[in-house]
């Protein structure tokens, strides 16, 4: 009898954990109502807006001037109107000019769009230039997409008002380094004084994600005892990070929960189009090869950086519609950079490819209006002739497209942002400079006066430098 009972009750408990396993282990009952689907995390996209307000500024005329609109076009004794921030009026001298404007005669002078760099480092890369403000590449892994270079930028470089001041540059793309294959976000700025890097932060402008090619990368972990270490391990690299994006991108895109990953978010930023990519890449072949990875993988290449030898490559880009964007005559500082001819910039633009002077220097970005007078040179004296308000494209409207940014501003039309620099001169003079630059309207330089030349906060008080400058 009791082993009997006992046998029913070993029975009964046996089926119960039976039935325990087959449910995971927990006991159901008619009640329980089935478990919620695991609903994906929303990420915000934009957790560092941009605060920036223009300063304010005076409704303006510049009369008498010969203008450079940025977009190739060219008006001689011509006038240009702007207020309320925004490009209002561009024409020949019987442009009328309402009673309430202040008015500059600039005769025999010229006016162009500001200069935008698309390649700076400045912020991350600040002067004084020591170890302590070295925060432009995190070299500590060969992709590192999660990092982004607002975070470095320091808003008191005094390399942002020389820039202004010296060269006409009224915005301007801060990269990462290139250490690494994938170095993070770029962020684009409007050069202006702010206590934050989100005041500097131009409204709008879509992120960009710095990556590199060659001999940097495979170089800097090659020398650790690490992958890459060639270039074949470069690509080999790109591509597996590239594979673990898609997949990222395709969970988010099938509505799946994923773990946050903020590399893969970037990527998966690039995939979607929402983030540009901007490729430091010297050699032709390495910037074909990167073509064929962005088809595999179904991104698209903005701009290729340097690129000392496009010229090589310059149909195929046009194709591509894909920039590049070049220094006039720096090369041969490493083997990748050997091949390179003077004539790099016209013969790209000769080819119809979209072309851009760039600096990649605190001191270059100060004269890039130099920069792009030498290129032009080297394309005259070899049959390729560029007039002078073509050329001003490669300073404006080309980086503006390239950055996401060409309906904004870049060039001089009505209902752009009034981004405008006066010369003393022609542009493309060594002898000529800045007069004046307007920001959004707002007057942030003038020579003519010591009280409108910007001066970062931290050469105040130093010798010889903002209190005397």
């Amino acid at each position: 009898m009791i082993r009997g009972v006992k046998g029913s009750l070993l029975a009964a408990v046996s089926l119960a954990l039976v039935g325990c396993a087959a449910s995971g282990g927990e006991a159901k009952s008619a009640s329980d109502k089935p478990a919620a689907a695991e609903k994906p995390v929303k990420f915000n996209k934009d957790p560092y807006p941009s605060t920036y307000r223009p300063y304010g500024g005076r409704p303006t005329a510049v009369r008498g001037v010969t203008i450079f609109d940025g977009e190739g076009g060219r008006i001689d004794n011509g006038v240009v109107l702007f207020a309320g921030g925004k490009v209002e009026a561009v024409g020949s001298a019987d442009t009328a000019i309402p009673a309430d404007y202040d008015v500059i005669d600039g005769t025999g002078k010229f006016v162009t769009p500001g200069v935008i760099d698309i390649h700076s480092h400045l912020g991350d890369y600040p002067s004084p230039s020591v170890e302590a403000h070295s925060d432009g590449n995190e070299a500590t892994s060969p992709t590192t997409p999660e990092v982004w270079s607002e975070h470095s930028v320091w808003p008191q470089d005094p390399g942002f008002s020389r820039a202004l001041v010296n060269g006409g540059v009224t915005a301007l793309q801060v990269l990462p380094g290139s250490a690494n294959l994938m170095g993070g976000r770029s962020i684009t700025l409007k050069n202006v004084p702010s206590r934050t890097v989100q005041g500097m932060k131009f409204p709008g402008a879509p992120y960009g994600l710095k990556m590199a090619c060659g001999e940097n990368p495979k170089r800097v972990y090659g020398g650790k005892g690490r992958m890459p270490s060639t270039r074949m391990g470069n690509f080999a690299v790109n591509r597996a990070t590239w594979q673990k994006a898609a997949a990222y991108k395709k969970k988010m895109d099938d509505g799946k929960a994923v773990d946050r990953d903020l590399g893969m978010e970037t990527l998966a930023g690039v995939l979607a189009g929402e983030i540009l990519l901007h490729n430091h890449c010297y050699r032709a072949d390495e910037m074909a090869l990167v073509i064929d990875m962005s088809k595999e993988f179904g991104y698209k290449v903005s701009t290729f950086h340097h690129a000392v030898e496009s010229y090589k490559i310059a149909d195929i880009l046009a194709k591509e519609g894909i920039c590049s964007a070049m220094w006039a005559d720096w090369w041969g500082f490493k083997m990748e950079a050997y091949d390179s001819v003077n004539e790099n910039i016209p013969l790209v633009y000769k080819a119809g490819a979209c072309t851009i002077v760039h600096s990649d220097d605190a001191n270059q970005i100060q004269r890039l209006n130099q920069e792009a007078a030498k290129a032009r040179a080297a394309g005259r004296r070899m049959g390729i002739d560029v007039s002078d308000e073509v050329a001003w494209t490669w300073l404006s409207y080309n980086p503006a497209k390239a950055l996401g940014i060409g309906d904004k501003t870049g060039s001089l039309k009505p209902g752009k942002m009034a981004d405008v620099v006066l010369w003393n001169g022609n542009p493309f003079s060594a002898y000529t400079r800045p007069e004046k630059v307007w920001v959004d309207g707002a007057l942030m330089f003038d020579a003519m006066d010591p009280k409108r030349r910007p001066v970062s906060d931290f050469e105040l008080g130093q010798p010889g430098e903002g209190d005397v400058k």
